[in-house]
């Protein structure tokens, strides 16, 4: 059981990594079609230069997520990565959007939901509390 969840975290997370990248790369190259274009972004709203810190902002959690270590980094990526999805998803049905662009947001929001649930222990941040005489 312990390797099926092993295998099953790095699938979500090389796919969540992948994810990241390519829309991150649209982003930072001010790309106008596609996942995260420049169009989609007007449409919805946004400024956009926005669009490459954006971009920079998904590059860095995609490498976060992937190398070993890093624990408090790593939480900070998945909490970054779910505001992100959370934005996504909601900017979209704020804007009217169909269930079409919605889709990627949510799959995004699924791998990172996958991953982070299949983190390893050894990768997770531990916080220990200790009491403190007065």
């Amino acid at each position: 059981m312990q390797k099926l969840r092993k295998i099953i975290y790095w699938i979500a997370t090389l796919w969540l990594a992948l994810g990241l990248t390519a829309t991150g790369l649209v982003q930072l190259f001010h790309g106008v079609d596609g996942v995260g274009g420049g169009n989609m972004m007007s449409a919805l709203g946004y400024p956009l230069y926005l669009m490459p810190l954006l971009g920079i902002l998904k590059l860095l959690a995609a490498v976060i997520l992937l190398l070993p270590g890093f624990s408090l980094p790593k939480q900070w990526a998945y909490a970054g990565v779910f505001f992100l999805v959370v934005g996504a998803v909601y900017s979209h049905i704020a804007a009217g959007s169909g269930i079409v662009e919605v889709l990627p947001a949510l799959l995004i929001g699924v791998l990172m939901v996958v991953s982070w649930w299949l983190l390893p222990d050894n990768r997770k941040l531990s916080l220990t509390l200790s009491q403190t005489s007065v």
